[in-house]
């Protein structure tokens, strides 16, 4: 049996194919070194690339990744500096700057970290106190989500800053920065001006000596985390404040003066009106003030016909204002005296084809007779007896024709006559104001040079003005002395200026009342006029009122432009405690 079973066994055995268990078959082991290597060598490789790109970035040039860090972590926060203040000659402040915020937006923030606008009530809870629609604001942050920063209001007060700061807008912020504020708001506009939103001036004084007042921004340069925590503080620079300025203008005269225009444009329903105040003493301007005016502090009222200085850009036909300068030039030539008398005849002189009229019958006049009446006829006779460069240059003498150097911006020199050859009627018109433009500005600097005995001064609106020019003598004292004394005539009985005398002081004045000139020659519109000086026994104030086109049946300068004359004269000498000039009536 055990026979059969081996049998048996050895028969399967030899039908089964051998097969060899559990035996491993020898690889190659070249090629397995040779994948080894080259994996490794790639890996080094790609280590020396970026061991090499590392120091390339880091050391060779690394201004590129500093760059991209810092734009996402350090932050310059400015620090404004404030405006220098302005003040007149005693101090009252007339322009200061006062801190306020700007309301800013961060688009991108507010569409990766905040709301996204979803909060709606929120936003129009902040376009409502920035007075802006509501739906604006959301499509002005909408259209810039990929900007850091947009501007949605500036300057706005501390008490909306506040509110603003409680409705926890993400990427709404606020900055500081100032705003120029003016408590004399209209009376002062046209001198000291007004600055624009970005603290720079536009007009008048703020323009003009922007570099003077502006200061210099200082900066603060700090790291911030994520959250917006500050982490470092790398550097700041402090600002630089901006350097105060001290005008010759009194507050109180400037006061004055504008109430005055101002109500004389109303009563005369008048276009505008202009009034300038000079120290005689030191050729600085006290007041000058505009009517229509504006307030500075408003930004609905920067109309250019309002903003205009018509004091120093509006020139005029003075008129009859002039004469007072033929008066002195004939003294002057010696073509004239004291005793000179001259006919005027019947009111009417005919200058070859054309005729000088006087508004009244005059006859036979002396210098101070002629101006007292205002005689055209009798300044004709004494422009036509001297040399017309003898005119000419007194007229030039006393700054017609020539800025004043005040350094206003806008200021215009005014159109005078340059001619060769002059016909007798061109010269009798140039004698009574006609045929040459003046400012007011200029008209009140020839005055002041008649009450400071002709000596010409420079004039200055900043107090302690330096390097100024030095003033010039353009006439003898003693013929400025005389022709002041006609001028204290014309304000007396019988002359054009009687409206214009103050009270217990000697006042000299002048009147003139021009056509305005229009494409086809004059028009029927006036420009009224007074100037003079006072008081007459030591000159302290020349001033000059014009009121441009009253309306209705008054327009001469002595009914119209006088009693304002008086009136701001009156105050001034009184605000400057002026001593009244004894035996007066």
């Amino acid at each position: 049996m055990k026979s059969i079973k081996k049998k048996t066994t050895q028969a399967i055995k030899k039908r089964i194919p051998k097969v060899e268990l559990n035996r491993t078959v020898p690889a190659d082991t070249r090629i397995i070194k040779w994948r080894y290597q080259v994996v490794l060598a790639f890996i080094l490789l790609l280590l020396g690339a970026l061991l090499l790109r590392v120091a390339y970035i880091q050391v060779i040039e690394p201004d590129s990744l500093i760059k991209q860090g810092d734009m996402r972590s350090v932050r310059v926060k400015a620090l404004p500096s404030a405006r220098g203040i302005i003040s007149d000659r005693n101090g009252e402040q007339i322009a200061v700057s006062v801190p306020v915020e700007a309301v800013y937006a961060d688009p991108r923030t507010i569409f990766e970290k905040g709301d996204a606008l979803q909060d709606v009530a929120r936003w129009h809870a902040l376009a409502d106190v920035l007075h802006l629609d509501r739906e604006a604001l959301i499509h002005q942050i909408d259209k810039n989500k990929k900007r850091r920063f947009i501007y949605l209001q500036r300057q706005v007060s501390p008490a909306m800053a506040k509110y603003i700061k409680e409705l926890k807008l993400k990427g709404v912020g606020l900055r500081d920065e100032s705003r120029r504020y003016y408590p004399t708001g209209e009376v002062s506009a046209h001198v000291v001006g007004v600055t624009g939103i970005d603290s720079h001036g536009l007009e008048g004084v703020e323009k003009s000596y922007d570099k003077w007042l502006s200061g210099h921004d200082g900066s603060r340069k700090v790291r911030k985390d994520r959250d917006g925590r500050v982490v470092e503080n790398i550097s700041m620079t402090k600002s630089e404040q901006g350097s105060p300025l001290q005008l010759t203008i009194d507050q109180r005269l400037q006061a004055i003066s504008y109430r005055a225009i101002k109500q004389a444009v109303a009563d005369y329903r008048a276009t505008s009106g202009s009034i300038v105040l000079i120290d005689v003493k030191t050729g600085g301007i006290l007041a000058m003030v505009n009517s229509p005016s504006y307030n500075p502090n408003s930004r609905d009222q920067l109309q250019s016909f309002k903003m205009r200085n018509r004091a120093i850009t509006d020139a005029l036909e003075a008129g009859s204002s002039v004469k007072p300068f033929v008066v002195l030039a004939a003294l002057e030539t010696h073509t004239a005296d004291l005793n000179t008398v001259i006919d005027t005849g019947n009111g009417i002189m005919r200058v070859g084809g054309s005729r000088v009229r006087d508004s009244v019958r005059v006859g036979k006049a002396n210098l101070a007779t002629i101006l007292k009446k205002s005689s055209n006829i009798g300044v004709t006779h004494l422009a036509l007896n001297m040399p017309i460069e003898s005119l000419e240059g007194m007229y030039q003498s006393v700054g017609f024709g020539s800025v004043s150097g005040i350094n206003l911006v806008g200021e215009t020199p005014g159109l005078f006559p340059s001619r060769r050859r002059w016909s007798k009627i061109e010269i009798a018109t140039f004698a009574f104001g006609y045929g040459l433009s003046i400012t007011p500005l200029q008209l009140a600097h020839a005055y002041a040079t008649l009450g400071s005995y002709g000596s010409f001064k420079p004039l200055h609106i900043v107090k302690d003005a330096k390097d100024l020019p030095s003033a010039k003598q353009v006439a003898d004292p003693e013929n400025v002395r005389k022709v002041l004394e006609m001028l204290e005539g014309v304000t007396q009985k019988g002359g054009t200026a009687i409206k214009a005398r103050v009270p217990g002081y000697r006042v000299g004045a002048k009147t003139g009342t021009s056509r305005k000139a229009n494409a086809g020659g004059y028009s029927d519109e006036y420009v009224s006029i007074t100037a003079g000086v006072a008081p007459i026994s030591n000159p302290r104030l020349a001033l000059v009122v014009i009121v441009n086109d009253p309306q209705g049946d008054s327009y001469y300068g002595g009914e119209v432009a006088a009693p304002v004359f008086s009136e701001v004269l009156k105050g001034a000498l009184q605000i400057l405690n002026v001593p009244p000039d004894a035996n007066t009536d």
